[in-house]
């Protein structure tokens, strides 16, 4: 709904929540809006009608383009934090609000997930000490692993 209202060309949302740390949310805005997304961006440059993002992965960076709008999902390494200083702190605790209600956006907050139960895990065994290489591998064997 808010979206709607603003008509953003770009929605930058963080890559995890604090709370599950599902690292669900851009993707789930994005299927909800049938935007592209581009995920874990390190790197974002804008042009018109698309933006290049570039993202970690395990083998280096990839570059992908994206049509805007889209959603992108940004990684730690986006911006360098700033901290506000206290003149800016005081203009900012002047500037207006817009508070709006959730049953006005259309947001339902009824809980979908429940709980059943947390356990700890079992605990560890302890381990095999042993002299070389090939016992490594003998136990590895011994025990199913290889």
């Amino acid at each position: 709904a808010v979206v709607a209202e603003e008509a953003p060309g770009v929605v930058i949302m963080g890559k995890q929540a604090i709370d599950g740390d599902n690292n669900a949310t851009g993707q789930m805005l994005s299927a909800l809006l049938d935007w592209p997304q581009a995920a874990f961006a390190s790197e974002i440059v804008l042009s018109a009608g698309s933006a290049k993002v570039t993202r970690e992965i395990d083998g280096g960076l990839q570059t992908v383009d994206v049509a805007l709008p889209a959603v992108i999902t940004a990684d730690l390494r986006l911006n360098e934090p700033r901290y506000a200083s206290l003149p800016n702190i005081m203009k900012a605790k002047k500037k207006p609000l817009d508070v709006k209600e959730l049953s006005a956006v259309g947001v339902d907050t009824a809980p979908r997930l429940k709980v059943v139960k947390v356990t700890e895990p079992p605990k560890r065994s302890g381990g095999v000490k042993v002299e070389s290489a090939a016992d490594i591998v003998s136990n590895l064997k011994t025990n199913g692993v290889i």
